[in-house]
């Protein structure tokens, strides 16, 4: 299989849930849109039953995951304490991705932009993942830093993508019990 599709795969790919914590939330742009977009995703990850990680940076001080985002991940779903900014710097996260051999689609949504969702995404390009950064469903406190980590990500060669696009590449085709199931998300 070519893990190198244009086209999310649902059988190639996993989703990474960056920093998404309570205490940071506040300070955060435009942000029930980013956790509203997020959800979406993460509602079609559980529906294909792709693996969810989720990672918190030092959640001693920057609390724990919201918890709705929590909930909507699946309680089963492995919780990663970081200090390192790029999930791939931290031993336990990147083996435990690794660990998925063939979904060498790394599907991210969290926060900050510029910083922790940045940071992992040129990592996992360069460790030879094909990462799609879901562009909707990212932020961080200014809005100009968004758009700096976006256009830094895409000359890296990472994919962005919105959370549309991921719904529906995830999706594949209309009219499928999976297509019922999820619909009504888009309302």
């Amino acid at each position: 299989m070519d893990h190198h599709s244009l086209l999310l795969r649902r059988d190639q790919s996993q989703l990474l849930v960056v920093d998404i914590q309570d205490k940071l939330i506040n300070t955060i742009h435009n942000v029930e849109a980013m956790i509203d977009r997020a959800r979406l995703v993460i509602a079609a990850a559980r529906q294909f039953e792709l693996p969810i990680t989720i990672s918190e940076q030092y959640p001693k001080g920057l609390g724990s995951t919201d918890a709705k985002l929590r909930e909507a991940c699946g309680h089963v779903t492995p919780v990663f304490a970081k200090t390192a900014f790029s999930c791939l710097r931290d031993e336990a996260i990147a083996e435990h991705l690794a660990a998925h051999q063939h979904r060498k689609h790394l599907l991210i949504v969290g926060m900050e932009a510029h910083v922790c969702v940045l940071q992992t995404a040129l990592d996992a390009v360069a460790e030879g993942y094909s990462v799609f950064v879901v562009g909707d469903a990212i932020s961080s406190r200014s809005a100009s830093d968004v758009e700096a980590a976006k256009r830094r990500m895409e000359k890296a060669g990472v994919t962005v993508i919105s959370a549309e696009m991921a719904f529906f590449e995830l999706i594949e085709r209309a009219g499928t019990p999976d297509f019922k199931a999820l619909a009504p998300l888009l309302r």
